[in-house]
C-alpha cells in the first residue's frame, strides 16, 4: 500500500490581482504558510503564472519554477490544462462562451482555436516530463453535451460519432503523453463528454484502451449527479491518477433536483462546499484510495457557494493532512503469529 501525498492545493481559484495572489512567489509563500506541500499549477489564461510553451522547450525554465517553489517547501503536484483541454472539442453552441479560454488571435476561429489547444496540451506533456511529473490534469471537451437528455429523440449514431471524433482528436495527444511517460487525467465533470463511468468507458473504447487515458477523481461532481462515488473507486481505481478534494451536498425538494432549475449556486439543491461542510465521506474515500495503492496527490480544489476562499484554503490543509492514512508496514495481528512453516501448514490440513 502507498501513503497518499499531500496536502496540495489547486491554485486556479486563488490567482488574482491583489497580493499575495498576484505573483507566484507570494502565492507560494501563502500556500506554504497554510501547511500545503504541493501546488497544482494552472497553465491557461492571461494571468497564468506558468508559460507552458516555454516550459516544453526549456529545462532551465522548468528548473527555475521548481526551484522557486522548493524554496518555500513546495513542489508541483500536476500541471493543469483544464481550459485548453476543453477547447480540444467544443460544440458550436458554446463557441462564443469558450472563446474566452483562448488567445485573442484564435477567437471566432474554431479550427484554429482547436489546433492551438491541441498544441498546448501536447506541450503540457513535455513540460510535465521536464518537471519529473507523472500525472497531468485536464478536461476532455464536449461534442455531445447538448444532447445529454434524449428529447427530442437522438438520431441513431449521433453519440457514437461524437465519441469517435473525440477519440480521433485525443489519440495523438495521448500518444504525446505516452512519449513523455505521463498520465493524462481527465476530470470526470458535467459539461464534459467524460462526465461519468459510462462515458469514460465509451471514450476508452475509442482510444483503444490507451494506457495514458486516466482519471482525475473529484467526488463532488458525483454527488451532484447522484452517482455512487465510492463504487466508482472500486470500478475505476486502476485508472485514477489524480484526486481533487472537494465537497458537495445534494438536498432535493419537490421544486428542484439534479438539474437545478437554472438557479444560482447558492439556491441549487446540489452545490459545492468546502471540505468538511458537505455530505461526502472523505474518510471512506481516503481509505479506499490507500487500499488500492493510489500513487498520487490529494489536492484541494476550493469551490464553495458560501464560504470565503481564504477560509476554505486555511481549513483545507489540515483537513487533507488529517485524512491521509500513513499506511501500515505490517499486519496488526503479527504479534500473534504462530511461526509455522510450510510443512506445518500441510500437517494442519491433514496432508
Amino acid at each position: 500500500m502507498k501513503t497518499l501525498k499531500g496536502p496540495g492545493i489547486f491554485l486556479a481559484q486563488f490567482i488574482g490581482t491583489e497580493a499575495p495572489f498576484n505573483r507566484l512567489d507570494t502565492i507560494a509563500e501563502w500556500a506554504a504558510g497554510l501547511g500545503y506541500v504541493g501546488v497544482q499549477m494552472p497553465t491557461g489564461g492571461a494571468d497564468s503564472f506558468f508559460d507552458l510553451e516555454r516550459a516544453a522547450e526549456s529545462q532551465a525554465y522548468c528548473d527555475e519554477i521548481a526551484g522557486l517553489l522548493a524554496g518555500h517547501g513546495l513542489q508541483i503536484t500536476e500541471l493543469s490544462t483544464h481550459l485548453q483541454g476543453q477547447l480540444v472539442a467544443v460544440h458550436p453552441a458554446y463557441d462564443e462562451l469558450f472563446d474566452g479560454f483562448a488567445p485573442e488571435a484564435v477567437r471566432g476561429k474554431p479550427f484554429e482555436r482547436q489546433a492551438w489547444a491541441v498544441r498546448q496540451v501536447k506541450a503540457a506533456a513535455k513540460a510535465s516530463q521536464r518537471l519529473g511529473l507523472t500525472a497531468h490534469a485536464t478536461f476532455s471537451g464536449a461534442l455531445a453535451w447538448p444532447y445529454l437528455y434524449p428529447w427530442p429523440q437522438r438520431p441513431a449514431g449521433l453519440i457514437e460519432e461524437a465519441f469517435a471524433e473525440l477519440g480521433r482528436r485525443w489519440t495523438p495527444i495521448l500518444d504525446a503523453f505516452e512519449d513523455a511517460g505521463v498520465d493524462a487525467c481527465f476530470e470526470i465533470h458535467p459539461g464534459e463528454d467524460l462526465h461519468d463511468g459510462a462515458t469514460f468507458e465509451r471514450f476508452l473504447d475509442e482510444v483503444g484502451g490507451h494506457r495514458r487515458a486516466n482519471i482525475l477523481y473529484d467526488p463532488s461532481h458525483f454527488v451532484l449527479q447522484q452517482l455512487d462515488y465510492l463504487d466508482f473507486i472500486d470500478r475505476y481505481h486502476e485508472r485514477i491518477r489524480a484526486f481533487h478534494v472537494k465537497d458537495a451536498e445534494f438536498r432535493p425538494t419537490g421544486r428542484s433536483g439534479v438539474y437545478g432549475g437554472y438557479q444560482g449556486w447558492v439556491d441549487r439543491p446540489g452545490r459545492f462546499r468546502s471540505p468538511g461542510d458537505g455530505q461526502i465521506d472523505f474518510g471512506a474515500i481516503f481509505s479506499k484510495l490507500a487500499a488500492y495503492d493510489y500513487p498520487g496527490w490529494a489536492v484541494l480544489e476550493w469551490e464553495c457557494a458560501l464560504k470565503h476562499p481564504e477560509d476554505g484554503a486555511r481549513e483545507g490543509a489540515p483537513f487533507i493532512r488529517d485524512h491521509i492514512i500513513r499506511v501500515t508496514e505490517r499486519a496488526f495481528d503479527d504479534f500473534a503469529g504462530s511461526g509455522v512453516d510450510a510443512a506445518a501448514n500441510r500437517r494442519l490440513l491433514g496432508l
